[in-house]
Formats: structure tokens, sequence, C-alpha cells
């Protein structure tokens, strides 16, 4: 694979790659399943029952910043990430291949996939429809799991890409940047609730809504053609012409705006990590735009 891997591979390939003995070195597997406490479902267990041969668990609540107060912000240096792929056995020439075990197709991965790049791996690609399709299509799963050998894996952080609640803050008096939501269009309108104690539903002004499950084809969990993904940015009035910024609640989400974004040729894009559970917390309450509650002052 070369330095900058496709964005997302088919099941067919990966299982091609699995039999013919290529996972190792060159190649590794991730299993980047993440669920809300409120699914009641224990991704660590579920791959120590069931995974793509030859896969390692990312723990998305391991790899972070452990010292903030909101859920999985990104690590805060670039050693702290580039220790923990490490252990992976993933060095800098290794392509890796994410995914994750939602009913939807893809739920987290988009996230560990967005996290390598930032941290300057672009070798890394997204498992089209997940462990769903993978095991529609008939593909092999194992209970087996081998500790690959530990690698040496540089990191360099894209600082750029990672935007704080002051630039969020100040874009809604400049407008300069797009701002687009990925949550559940009811919490976007703030008449749904949001599933973390203390926050209410609602929206930073401004920002625009694209729940993260329209990317995917319901039934199979595959992404969407690019014409189809170009079609949905256009009818949500997203100017792909124009930079933009992805948020969510906690900045898992927000990454399947981002990956399709990439798909359609817009690679660069750019992640509020501490998303909304941050700005509710944060933010005045004329700043929590809701048809429900909103926040009280």
């Amino acid at each position: 694979m070369a330095a900058q891997a496709r964005a997302l591979i088919a099941a067919r390939w990966l299982a091609d790659a699995v039999k013919s003995n290529r996972v190792g070195p060159n190649l590794r597997i991730l299993d980047a399943s993440w669920y809300l406490p409120k699914m009641k479902r224990n991704a660590r267990a579920e791959f120590e029952q069931t995974h793509i041969p030859g896969a390692s668990f990312f723990d998305i609540d391991e790899c972070c910043d452990k010292s903030s107060e909101f859920d999985h912000m990104l690590p805060t240096t670039e050693g702290e990430f580039a220790d923990y792929v490490g252990n992976l056995g993933i060095g800098n020439n290794t392509h890796v291949v994410v995914y994750d075990a939602s009913d939807f197709g893809l739920f987290s991965a988009p996230r560990v996939w967005w996290m390598f790049r930032v941290f300057g791996h672009n070798s890394v690609s997204v498992l089209d429809g997940g462990l769903k399709n993978w095991l529609s299509e008939g593909h092999p799963v194992t209970d087996q799991y081998s500790k690959p050998a530990r690698a040496e894996f540089k990191a360099s952080f894209i600082k750029s890409w990672v935007k704080t609640y002051e630039d969020v803050l100040n874009n809604i008096k400049t407008n300069a940047f797009q701002v687009v939501d990925a949550r559940a269009n009811g919490r976007f309108r703030g008449v749904e609730p949001e599933p973390r104690a203390n926050t209410e539903p609602g929206h930073i002004p401004g920002s625009i809504n694209m729940p993260f499950p329209s990317f995917m084809d319901s039934t199979s969990g595959l992404e969407h053609p690019v014409e189809e993904l170009t079609k949905l940015f256009q009818q949500a009035g997203v100017d792909m012409e124009k930079p933009f910024w992805v948020t969510c609640g906690s900045g898992v989400t927000a990454c399947h705006i981002a990956l399709a974004a990439h798909l359609c040729g817009h690679p660069g894009v750019c992640l509020y990590d501490g998303a909304w559970s941050e700005w509710f917390t944060k933010a005045a309450p004329e700043h929590v735009i809701s048809e429900g509650k909103g926040k009280q002052p």
C-alpha cells in the first residue's frame, strides 16, 4: 500500500489479505468498536468473542487525554499516541484498517481513522460496512488473539485540524467556517435527550445538521457512493468549496462527516473535539440554540 491509502476498502479485499496471510507488520487490522453506555454493549468483551482474524482492539477511552473532564479527547502528546499504536504492532509503514461492530455498519471506526490522520499517518483505511457487512458477506471471524510484536511509530500532530471551544466561539462572530454536526436531528433541534447526564440537547449557533447514519445504506451499512455523498452535502447546505469543521456529542461520530468529505475530495476537515459535551458545559445560554429547554441562565 502506498503512503496514502484508500480511505475505504471493501470486505473482499481484506478477506483476501487475511486468507493470504498478509496481516503482519505491513498490514494491521483494528477493531475500534465503542458504544455509548445506554447501548449496553461491552466492546472489548465482544471483541474477545468475535473479531476479524488478526485484528487487535483499539480502545478510544484508553488512547486519550485522561486528564480531561470530557470523554476520549485526543491524546495530548504525539508520544502517547505513538506508544499506544506501537504496542499494537503499528509502525510508520503499516497500512492500518479500522472497523467496528456497530449495527449501523460504522459508528466509531471513522474516529480512529481520523486520529491516525491527525497524528500524521495517512496509510489508514476504514473497512466499508464494518463487521456487519463482513459477516453478511460470509467472511470468517475468530475468538483467537495473539498480541502483535511492538513496533516503532513516530507521530507528527497536525494541530490545525483540531478546534477548541474558543475557536468555535470566535467563529460565531466571524462566520469564517461552516460547522457541521453529526448528531441525530432531534438532539440537534433540542427535542430529544442527550445521552450524557447534565447536558441538554440543542446546537451551536449557525451550525448545520447532517446525522451520521445518513452517509450509509441502512440495510448493508456500506457507505453511499461519492455522487450520493456529494448530493447529501449540497442538500444540507454545506459549500464544499469552503472549509468546514465537524462536531457531534463527544467527537466520535463527527468523523463520519470528515470521512464522507474526504471521499468527496475534501481531505482536511477539522474537528471540534470537545463537541457538544464541552459546548453545553461552557457556552452562554444564548449560544445553546434549542426548540426545547435549552440552557438556563
